[in-house]
């Protein structure tokens, strides 16, 4: 496969895998509030931790994605298999 083909399917699958861990981080943090906080808590406060749970969901996808990507370049070199995705421009 050619540098270009391997870059977009790079970023293919790293979305689908951001998009994996964004809806199971989601999952998990709503598991964790429905089963031990949300009890203690009064039910009007369900409209504002959804956008929160939400938020921290991203945030901690960002971070599993960033260590991953780390694990992913020690392990691979990027500039041997992959085209640059922001450089200069061939003519």
């Amino acid at each position: 496969m050619s540098k270009r083909t391997n870059t977009v399917l790079f970023v293919i699958i790293a979305t689908v895998f951001n998009i994996f861990v964004t809806v199971a981080c989601f999952v998990i943090f709503l598991v964790i509030f429905s089963k031990f906080l949300f009890p203690r808590m009064p039910e009007s406060i369900l409209p504002w931790m959804m956008p929160l749970l939400f938020v921290v969901s991203i945030t901690a996808s960002f971070l599993v994605y960033r260590l991953a990507l780390k694990i992913f370049m020690k392990k691979v070199n990027l500039e041997e298999h992959f085209d640059p995705v922001f450089g200069k421009s061939r003519r």
